[in-house]
C-alpha cells in the first residue's frame, strides 16, 4: 500500500488514453441500456479490472494509476443520467433531432458542476465520516487485490486475467444473443401467454435480454421481488380490472387492447406511485440531505484545504474551484441562450427566462449535489434515488417557469407552451446531470481514499471523464434515435415500433411537465397511483418493523411503469444473486471454509459477468444502430441482416427461450464455481 509521503505515477497519459476508451464503450453501453429499459450501472469495478488487466503489460503501472482509471471511466459512464431527461424533447417534438453542441454543453456544465460542488465535502463527508460507501469500499477492495506489487505476483496477476475473462465471457454471450435478436432477428427478446377470464385480460410475460438479467444480479433479490410485485399489481390488478370495464373494440386483439389499456391509464397509475414514493424516498433522507448541505455550507465558508497537506489530503485549491465555477456559469448561461434564441419571445422575456434558467439549475444542483452525495455515502449510489431528484426537479423547475410564465404572459398560445414546458425539460436535465456525478464522485474519492491516491489527481480524472463523456453521450444519442426512434417519436415513415426504445424515465418526464403546463394531467389515476404508492409505504414499515424483509416503494412503483418484460427479466438475474449467494454460504457451512471469502469471491466473479452482458448486448446494440443508419441511408430497410420473417416469429421465440435458459445455467455455474475454487 502506497504510504502518504510517497510518490507514485497515476495521472499518466496511458492511464487517460485507457480511460477515454473504457468510457466509451461504458458511455454507449449505459445509453443503450438506459434508453431501452431506464436502468444503467456502475462501470467502477469492470473499468478498473479491465485496466489491471491491460497496464499489467507495463513494468512500472501501479494501484493508484488503476485508480484513476476507474475514476475517469465511472464518472462519463455515470453522466449518461441525462438521457433520463434529455429524450424527452424529441418525445414531445420540440427538437427533431439532438443538437450536438448543446446535449455537450449540457453534460459538461452539470458533470463538471457535480465534481465541483463536492470536493469541499471530500474531507467532511469521506476522511471525517463514518458512512460506508458500498461500492468505494468495493471498488478499493478490488484494486487491492489486483495490485501487482502485491507478494503474490503471479496470483494477482491471475485474478485479473480471470476477472477479465468474465467479463469477455459475458460479454460474447450477450453480444451473440443481442445479433440473432435484434440483428438476424432469428430468436426472440421476449415471450408472454396472453388469456382472458371472462372480460379481463391478463398477460404472463418474460424478457429474455441477457443485459437485464445482469442488470438484475446487480440490483439484488429485495428490488428484484418489488419489481415483480409492481408487474402483478399492473398485470395481475389493474390491467384485468380496467379491461373488465372497457368495451374491447372490435378487430382488436387481446394483446392490442390490455397494451392500451396499460399505457393510457395504468402508466399513470405508475407515475402517481412513482411521484410519492420519490418523494417518500428523499424525506426518509431529509436528515442526512439536511447535513450534507449544512456541512457544504460550512467548508465553503472556511475553506476546504490547508497549506502544506499530505499527498492524500490535497484537493484542487479553492480558487481553480471558483473559476471552474465561473466559467461553468458562463457556458451555462451561453446554452440557455441558445436554446431560447429561436423562441421568438421579446428580449427582456427572452433574458429573464435564461437568467431564471441557470440560476435554477445552479441553485438546485447545489443543494442536490450536497444531498446526493450524502445519500451516496449512506447507501450506495445503485440505491441513491436519481429517478426522485428527477421528479422532484421537473416538478420544481414547471412549478417556477410557470409562474415566470404567468407574470409576464408567456402562456397565452399553445406553441409559448410548448416552448416554456421544453424549457422545464431543458433545466432538469442540468440537475439530474449534476446529481449523477454527485453521487459517484465521493464513492470514487472514497476509493481514492481507502488506497491512498491523491485526491488533486483523482478530481482531474473526473473532470476529464466528465468532458469524454459529454463528447461520446451526443452522438451516441442520435445514433440510436436513427436507427430505432424512441416511442412515439419516429424519425422517418415506415420504421418498426416495435425496435423503438422505451425511454421510460423521460416518457414520465413529459407526463409530468406537460401535464402542469396544460392542465392536462388525468389526475384521477394519478391519484389513484399516490394512494396505492402510500399504502406501499405503510407496508413496508410495517413489514420491516416486524421482520428483516422490505418491499421499496420507488422499486414496486418502476415495476408497475416499466414494461412487464422488463421487470420480469430483472427478476430472473436478482434471483439468480440470492440462489448463488445462498448456496455459497451453505458450501462455506457443509465445507467449513471461511464463508466472507468464498461470498467475496463469488460476488465479484458474478458482478464481473454481470457487467460483461451488459456490456455486451448494449454494444452490439450500437453496432447494430450503425448498421441500420447505414443501410438507410442508401435507400435500404430497417432490418438490412434479418434472415427470418413474420413466420418465423414462434421458433424464433422458442430459440430465444433455449438461449436465455441456457445463459441463466452458465451464470449459475460461474458463480458457484468461482466459490468453490
Amino acid at each position: 500500500m502506497p504510504a502518504a509521503h510517497m510518490s507514485l505515477k497515476e495521472l499518466t497519459l496511458r492511464g487517460v488514453v485507457l480511460g477515454a476508451l473504457i468510457t466509451l464503450v461504458f458511455t454507449a453501453s449505459n445509453v443503450y441500456l438506459g434508453l431501452k429499459v431506464g436502468l444503467t450501472f456502475a462501470s467502477s469495478i469492470p473499468a478498473a479490472v479491465i485496466s489491471m488487466a491491460v497496464l499489467r503489460a507495463f513494468r512500472d503501472s501501479n494501484m493508484l494509476e488503476n485508480n484513476i482509471v476507474q475514476t475517469q471511466a465511472s464518472a462519463a459512464g455515470t453522466l449518461s443520467a441525462v438521457i433520463f431527461v434529455l429524450p424527452a424533447l424529441l418525445m414531445m417534438g420540440y427538437w427533431t433531432g439532438f443538437p450536438l453542441l448543446q446535449t455537450a454543453m449540457i453534460c459538461a456544465c452539470g458533470g463538471i458542476l457535480g465534481v465541483v460542488f463536492t470536493v469541499p465535502l471530500r474531507r467532511a463527508l469521506v476522511v471525517n465520516s463514518d458512512l460506508p460507501y458500498p461500492e468505494g469500499v468495493a471498488a478499493a477492495e478490488i484494486l487491492k487485490v489486483g495490485q501487482k506489487q502485491a507478494d503474490d505476483a503471479e496470483g494477482a496477476e491471475t485474478r485479473q486475467a480471470g476477472g477479465l475473462r468474465e467479463i469477455m465471457l459475458g460479454g460474447a454471450l450477450a453480444g451473440g444473443f443481442s445479433l440473432l435478436t435484434g440483428g438476424l432477428r432469428v430468436a426472440g427478446d421476449s415471450v408472454s401467454h396472453w388469456f382472458s377470464i371472462g372480460r379481463a385480460v391478463f398477460q404472463l410475460p418474460l424478457g429474455l435480454s441477457f443485459a437485464l438479467v445482469g442488470a438484475g444480479y446487480l440490483v439484488g433479490i429485495v428490488g428484484g421481488v418489488a419489481m415483480l410485485l409492481g408487474v402483478v399489481l399492473s398485470w395481475g390488478v389493474a390491467v384485468p380490472w380496467l379491461t373488465a370495464l372497457t368495451p374491447m373494440p372490435d378487430g382488436a386483439s387481446l394483446s392490442s387492447f390490455a397494451t392500451g389499456i396499460w399505457v393510457s391509464k395504468v402508466r399513470l397509475i405508475g407515475a402517481g406511485m412513482i411521484a410519492v414514493a420519490a418523494v417518500w424516498t428523499l424525506l426518509t433522507l431529509i436528515r442526512p440531505m439536511i447535513e450534507g448541505m449544512r456541512i457544504s455550507l460550512s467548508v465553503l465558508k472556511r475553506g476546504s484545504g490547508e497549506a502544506g497537506q499530505d499527498r492524500t489530503d490535497a484537493d484542487l485549491p479553492p480558487g481553480l474551484l471558483l473559476k471552474l465555477t465561473l466559467l461553468m456559469i458562463l457556458l451555462l448561461g451561453a446554452t440557455f441562450h441558445s436554446f431560447v434564441a429561436d423562441s421568438g419571445l421579446p428580449v427582456l422575456a427572452a433574458w429573464t427566462l435564461i437568467v431564471a434558467g441557470v440560476v435554477l439549475a445552479f441553485v438546485f444542483g447545489f443543494l442536490v449535489a450536497a444531498a446526493c452525495g450524502y445519500m451516496a455515502g449512506l447507501v450506495g449510489s445503485s440505491a441513491s434515488p436519481i429517478s426522485g431528484i428527477a421528479v422532484i426537479a421537473i416538478l420544481a423547475s414547471s412549478m417556477i417557469f410557470i409562474g415566470i410564465g404567468q407574470a409576464q404572459d408567456l402562456l397565452g398560445n399553445p406553441e409559448s407552451v410548448r416552448f416554456m414546458t421544453a424549457l422545464a425539460l431543458f433545466c432538469t436535465s442540468v440537475v439530474v446531470a449534476v446529481a449523477a456525478i454527485s453521487n459517484d464522485n465521493l464513492q470514487d474519492l472514497k476509493t481514492g481514499w481507502l488506497v491512498h491516491a491523491t485526491p488533486w489527481r483523482q478530481q482531474i480524472a473526473l473532470i476529464i471523464g466528465c468532458v469524454i463523456g459529454a463528447v461520446t453521450i451526443p452522438p451516441v444519442l442520435e445514433l440510436l434515435y436513427e436507427a430505432y426512434g424512441f416511442i412515439g417519436s419516429l424519425p422517418r415513415e415506415g420504421m418498426d415500433p416495435a425496435q423503438a426504445l422505451a425511454a421510460p424515465q423521460a416518457s414520465l418526464m413529459i407526463t409530468i411537465a406537460q401535464g402542469l403546463f396544460s392542465d392536462t394531467l388525468d389526475w384521477t389515476y394519478i391519484r389513484i397511483g399516490v394512494l396505492v404508492g402510500a399504502a406501499l409505504i405503510v407496508f413496508d414499515l410495517v413489514l420491516s418493523r416486524l421482520s428483516r424483509f422490505s418491499v421499496p416503494p420507488l422499486a414496486v412503483a418502476m415495476g408497475v411503469y416499466l414494461p412487464p418484460t422488463v421487470a420480469t427479466a430483472l427478476f430472473v438475474g436478482a434471483l439468480i444473486s440470492w440462489f448463488a449467494r445462498t448456496r455459497v454460504c451453505a458450501q462455506a457451512r457443509s465445507t467449513g471454509a471461511d464463508p466472507v471469502r468464498l461470498e467475496q469471491a463469488s460476488e465479484r466473479t458474478g458482478t464481473l459477468f454481470a457487467s460483461g452482458l451488459i456490456v455486451g448486448e448494449s454494444l452490439v446494440g450500437v453496432v447494430l444502430a450503425i448498421v441500420i443508419v447505414g443501410s438507410m441511408a442508401s435507400g435500404g430497410g430497417d432490418a438490412p441482416l434479418a434472415v427470418a420473417g413474420p413466420g418465423f416469429a414462434p421458433i424464433a421465440t422458442g430459440i430465444g427461450l433455449l438461449a436465455f435458459v441456457l445463459m441463466c445455467v452458465v451464470f449459475v455455474r460461474r458463480v458457484l464455481g468461482a466459490g468453490r475454487g
